[in-house]
């Protein structure tokens, strides 16, 4: 029978029991990293951002050893742009992946995996990719995802191994259902048979079976691990298993959502009972982060992610479709129950890891992102957290800039607007200042611009030393 929440071991732990539980190594040069991100979970869906219905002890005790990010935004507003601007630091519109199922991830980017892979690492990649089609022949999303033309497997972006799907799955017994129609698990680009046992039950299960496997083989082998764990949870079609269904009981629809978010977190616990097990949970980096804000336009039985009280949802530029849960723990580096509140964004993992492994980008190409060590680590001498660029957005329909305290929001359809919000002092956006700060407005939508040309240029393959390449997809222009 699967624990319940309140019997899991690591959920009891305090900092000082997960130390005294720890086996004595050898100091590493450099952390292992461990980056997770959920799919589709709001900025109100967690115990540590107030949420108190949702069961997440395990998130929530993470906060506590560890730092919350107020004020963490998503790359964009859905998926597969997010997911390319986590491991690259680079802007979605630079690599032509406009949207969900649109594009795919090029050869030439240089992806934290990559880079990490040639620090020494074991590389691994476990859940959904979206980023790409992993067959050559056939997709999740039919002919017209162009398989062929979009095949971007994780192999070709430096990872070791993976555990993948194309896109999403049911997030209970993940092989059954529409969903499942080829869109097969992958290992280490195989598609795996849907009927093997150790592939039913929770997603999140599934795809935590594989990462420790990962991470269990590269302790063994004594080599620091970077392991990605993209969760499939809470994304449609959410299905809750029985006992977790038990624990939400009068909560109608809602009790799948909750339930699938409380699989996820139970499995979080499981990662760190077993850093803590193979004595590396204090040189381990670990984060979590969602990839967009919650489904639908409004919270409902079916659609049950919260956004907390912030504008808009998954697919709106607004707070509420771009800032998300998110925290970072790294023992004796990330001061304990400590709050983050300065803007930042997953464009920022890529530099972050860069610096901290002293890689240098060979290239001129553009890097969207800052690193976040002055932030992980300030009492170790770097500068102060500046960020190089303001955080751009960007859909077919609006653009949106997050530079300090502002944000710019600008809908270019079906007729053009301006909106100025104080993002620290109006999180929820109700205030609109472009009226009032013309000079302000005219500045950052000039950065805005700015920007466009820039992405424009990186699309069409001007960052790449590769004369053969072919742009991903035709530039969308402002219109």
């Amino acid at each position: 029978m699967i624990k319940t929440i309140m019997a899991l071991t690591a959920l009891a732990m305090t900092s000082s029991a997960l130390a005294q539980a720890e086996k004595v190594q050898p100091e590493k040069m450099l952390p292992n990293i461990v980056l997770m991100m959920a799919d589709d979970l709001g900025y109100g869906d967690t115990g540590f951002n107030g949420n108190e219905i949702i069961k997440t002890p395990s998130l929530d005790l993470m906060a506590k050893q560890g730092a919350v990010m107020t004020n963490f935004h998503a790359g964009g507003p859905v998926c597969s742009p997010t997911r390319g601007t986590y491991l690259t630091g680079r802007h979605y519109f630079r690599y032509g992946i406009y949207t969900a199922n649109v594009g795919h991830l090029p050869k030439q980017e240089i992806t934290i995996s990559e880079i990490l892979k040639e620090k020494g690492f074991n590389t691994g990649h476990f859940g959904k990719w979206h980023l790409g089609t992993l067959s050559e022949t056939v997709s999740a999303k039919g002919p017209k995802r162009k398989p062929k033309e979009n095949y971007s497997p994780p192999s070709w972006h430096g990872y070791d191994t993976s555990f993948v799907t194309e896109s999403a799955v049911s997030t209970w017994d993940p092989t059954k259902g529409v969903r499942a129609k080829n869109n097969p698990f992958y290992l280490d680009g195989q598609p795996l048979d849907p009927n093997d046992p150790t592939l039913q039950g929770g997603a999140s299960k599934v795809v935590m079976d594989k990462a420790l496997a990962h991470i269990n083989e590269s302790v063994s082998q004594n080599k620091p691990f970077f392991t990605v764990i993209w969760f499939h949870a809470p994304h449609k079609p959410v299905v809750a298993g029985p006992e977790y269904l038990k624990m939400y009981q009068g909560h109608g629809r809602a009790a799948h959502y909750y339930g699938v978010v409380t699989e996820m977190d139970e499995q979080i616990g499981r990662l760190r009972e077993t850093l803590a097990a193979l004595g590396v949970s204090d040189n381990t980096l670990i984060t979590f982060t969602s990839d967009n804000g919650p489904e639908g336009k409004k919270q409902t039985q079916g659609n049950a992610g919260s956004t907390n009280g912030l504008k808009g949802r998954k697919r709106a530029l607004y707070e509420g479709g771009v800032r998300v849960p998110t925290l970072a723990l790294w023992p004796g580096h990330i001061e304990a129950n400590s709050v983050i509140t300065e803007p930042t964004s997953t464009l920022d993992y890529l530099p972050t890891i860069a610096q901290l492994v002293d890689y240098q980008i060979p290239d001129n190409r553009p890097i969207d992102g800052t690193s976040l060590l002055p932030l992980f680590q300030p009492q170790a001498g770097h500068k102060s957290f500046v960020r190089n660029e303001p955080i751009p957005f960007r859909t077919k329909k609006a653009f949106a800039l997050i530079d300090g305290n502002y944000k710019l929001v600008s809908t270019l359809t079906p007729k053009p607007t301006i909106q100025l919000f104080d993002i620290e002092n109006d999180p929820q956006e109700k205030n609109d200042l472009a009226a009032a700060n013309p000079e302000r407005v005219s500045a950052m939508y000039k950065a805005l611009v700015k920007f466009n040309e820039s992405a424009k240029h990186s699309q069409q393959g001007g960052d790449y030393a590769d004369e053969t390449f072919t742009p991903v997809g035709k530039w969308i222009p402002l219109k």
